[in-house]
């Protein structure tokens, strides 16, 4: 009996052993030509701004799909376009009788584009608020669906109102009072103005020079000024400790570590809008990790190299810092 139950025990043991060897799916997989297919989807990333075209295809067919096979969101989306027309079709013909009319539909309190009391006036009023209105379909036609992901309704909803602001008739000279009362007063010159501003822009870009302004800011001087220092550094970063302002700190330390295409000092821009200045004050002891700015030398990298040599590196060095309790 019991070397039965040993023989058993064995077999389990390997069994177990044997499905938790890793599988064919799990092992690295490399095929001729694969470093070309990198190169491409590089240069596919460079000239789509970096986001991924694949992303944003999977995001409207998960999208399409479901509204197709949903009739009553499409119905629902139908009585919505009839009634946002023939509110505006009132509004306009209202405008045109000159009766006071309430907006059919008003703007986001974040949408600064049409604060100006010249977008009250006629036509004006009217190319704001059909704009205001599609967004406002388009913005129930993306949201809201049963069945689509989180991710793909945010990114489908950001998108489409990002493919709808270009259309903004605040981006038109002739459709933005505004833009057609600084043309009267200053005789055109705003244009011309506009012009040389936007040669200057080319210019800064084609010769890799900074924005107009940004000599302004001197880090460490009227940036990033809250009192640290580099306290490690490898290949990837640089962890900056700040300087405690209270004589008792926290015992748990607090490290953030920004997104790797921001500089720390985002968390630092000046006394009054400081992140870090208002930790330190607080009593916490703070640490920032700082990215190197990656070269064609870094071409490499991975996620890992960012997790080891990034987050583990600097959790270490603060473990050797920090007195643990």
């Amino acid at each position: 009996m019991n070397k039965l139950q040993e023989r058993s025990k064995g077999n389990k043991k390997a069994s177990i052993k044997k499905l938790s060897s890793p599988s064919i799916d799990a092992m690295p997989y490399e095929y001729e030509g694969q470093h070309f297919d990198m190169m491409f989807h590089a240069w596919i990333g460079h000239h789509a701004s970096w986001l991924s075209p694949s992303s944003f295809m999977q995001s409207y067919f998960d999208w399409l799909t479901y509204l197709s096979i949903s009739p009553a969101k499409q119905q629902d989306l139908r009585n919505n376009a009839i009634k946002k027309l023939a509110q505006f079709f009132v509004y306009a013909r209202e405008c045109r009788t000159n009766k006071a009319s309430e907006p059919c539909v008003q703007a986001r309190a974040t949408d600064h584009r049409f604060k100006s009391e010249l977008w009250d006036q006629y036509p004006f009023n009217l190319y704001a608020q059909l704009f205001l209105l599609t967004n406002q379909w388009w913005d129930d036609a993306t949201t809201h669906n049963r069945g689509v992901s989180k991710h793909h309704q945010h990114l489908v909803n950001f998108t489409t109102r990002q493919i709808l602001d270009i259309f903004s008739p605040s981006n038109f000279p002739w459709m933005n009072p505004e833009v057609i009362q600084a043309a009267v007063s200053q005789s055109g010159n705003n244009f011309v103005n506009g012009f040389n501003n936007w040669i200057e822009d080319v210019s800064r870009y084609i010769n890799k020079q900074p924005a107009v302004g940004s000599e302004a800011f001197k880090v460490g001087k009227n940036i990033a000024i809250t009192p640290g220092k580099v306290i490690y550094r490898n290949h990837l970063i640089e962890l900056i400790q700040y300087e405690p302002t209270t004589p008792k700190v926290y015992a748990e330390p607090i490290l953030i570590i920004p997104a790797w295409i921001m500089k720390y000092y985002i968390l630092d821009l000046s006394p009054n809008n400081s992140m870090a200045k208002y930790l330190v004050d607080q009593g916490h002891s703070v640490f920032i990790i700082s990215w190197i700015n990656p070269g064609s030398e870094d071409r490499n990298l991975t996620m890992e190299d960012y997790v080891n040599l990034g987050v583990l590196e600097a959790i270490n060095t603060i473990n050797h810092i920090v007195p643990s309790g």
